[in-house]
């Protein structure tokens, strides 16, 4: 059989590793000429492209599609879609108000929203955990950060959630964001960038106030960077840690034996492994700047390059029985997080509200059970989880 691969495709999405598996070993370097696209598969070759920031540009953005790839990149990434100088500058702004105490600092309020969700929820023998709750969480976990009136969070839910899915009605791939995403992110954009004036008139104890005073001698965030920080948590800070949730209840409910130590306390392993065996954000995009010679084939100059990320997280020369989901496995060398100066800034945040998650679920759910056959994932080109997980659970005596 043919050797096909197209983050476009469906059928990769819902079920990337085979591919994977046989894009590391027959083509580590592979060419999709209808998509325009080079797919680098091993964890080396991915590892060192994310370091090497000269060779492999993230000028043009992280994702592939139209709307998405190219100089416009930065508004929907922001200063991940920037090379040095313009991300140096940028992310030592950003990290002046996005500190490690600011997110310790939320564990309390993390707890209380994830009760204030899972409560309803619980109250019964089965729920959704997507729709009923690893959807709605994140997104005022993000909200409570960066200090969006409680008035206003569903307003900014929904506008988040019609950005992040997608209608796959229609015939074919989606290759392309619809009117009601664009229109949900101009929505977005004159949101934040109301709510960036009232702040600078008035600060509070948030990240949106922290984003404002962030200053280096003279030099300050504008208002429009400071917008398009706020935009780039969406996908980063919202959509990420909701399929992370998910693909870590899926995982555990598959594998019976590594269920019953991560409801029994294991929630760090529980989190790391399904980082590395099933990562929310499977590739991310950079542009090569010059010719690249690998495994003996040249990537041209301007190239569109795939790093699968997800595929170097199953690579067994790092990761031994890699299509196996073992809590107890070393998970140091994972990929999720990206890696580099691009090395992902929330990383913490993610990890924290996955941890109160999961501990706060445990501490209700004995065991639980998916109708997989309800059960529906998102399709993306870039990101890999579920939009529905029906659950039945056994509570806790």
């Amino acid at each position: 059989m043919d050797l096909l691969y197209s983050p476009y495709d469906f059928g990769v999405q819902d079920d990337p590793y085979p591919v994977y598996a046989r894009l590391r070993e027959e083509a580590p370097v592979y060419r999709n000429d209808a998509d325009d696209i080079w797919v680098l598969s091993r964890h080396a070759d991915i590892a060192d492209a994310l370091r090497d920031t000269a060779r492999f540009s993230s000028r043009n953005g992280l994702r592939i599609e139209p709307a998405f790839w190219g100089p416009q990149a930065e508004r929907f990434f922001s200063f991940v879609a920037m090379d040095p100088p313009k991300h140096t500058r940028m992310r030592s702004l950003v990290s002046r108000a996005f500190t490690q105490r600011r997110v310790q600092a939320l564990e309390p309020r993390l707890r209380e929203l994830a009760l204030g969700h899972l409560a309803p929820a619980l109250d019964g023998e089965s729920f959704d955990l997507m729709g009923d709750f690893a959807a709605r969480f994140p997104t005022d976990v993000i909200s409570e950060l960066v200090g969006v009136p409680e008035g206003d969070r569903a307003l900014v839910r929904d506008l988040g959630m019609a950005i992040m899915y997608r209608d796959e009605a229609a015939t074919g791939p989606v290759t392309d964001l619809p009117p009601e995403a664009l229109q949900a992110i101009g929505a977005l954009v004159g949101y934040y960038t109301e709510l960036t004036i009232a702040r600078s008139k008035s600060r509070t104890d948030d990240l949106l106030s922290g984003l404002l005073d962030a200053a280096e001698g003279e030099d300050r965030l504008t208002p429009e960077e400071i917008v398009g920080v706020l935009i780039l948590l969406v996908g980063a800070g919202i959509e990420t840690t909701m399929l992370l949730l998910g693909n870590a209840w899926h995982a555990a409910w598959k594998h019976p034996d590594q269920r019953a130590a991560a409801l029994g306390g294991r929630i760090d392993d529980w989190v790391n492994e399904t980082l590395r065996y099933d990562p929310p954000s499977q590739t991310v995009a950079r542009t090569a700047t010059e010719d690249v010679e690998l495994h003996g084939v040249t990537i041209p100059a301007g190239g569109r390059v795939l790093l699968a990320v997800g595929s170097g997280n199953r690579d067994e020369r790092v990761f031994p029985a890699a299509d196996r989901f073992d809590l107890d496995r070393d998970t140091s060398a994972s990929l999720a997080f990206g890696g580099g100066r691009h090395h992902c800034l929330g990383a913490n945040l993610g990890r924290l509200e996955a941890r109160v998650a999961f501990q706060e679920l445990t501490a209700v759910v004995a065991d639980y059970e998916i109708d997989e056959a309800a059960a529906k994932r998102v399709h993306s080109t870039n990101d890999r989880g579920f939009e529905s997980l029906p659950t039945r659970i056994t509570a806790r005596r």
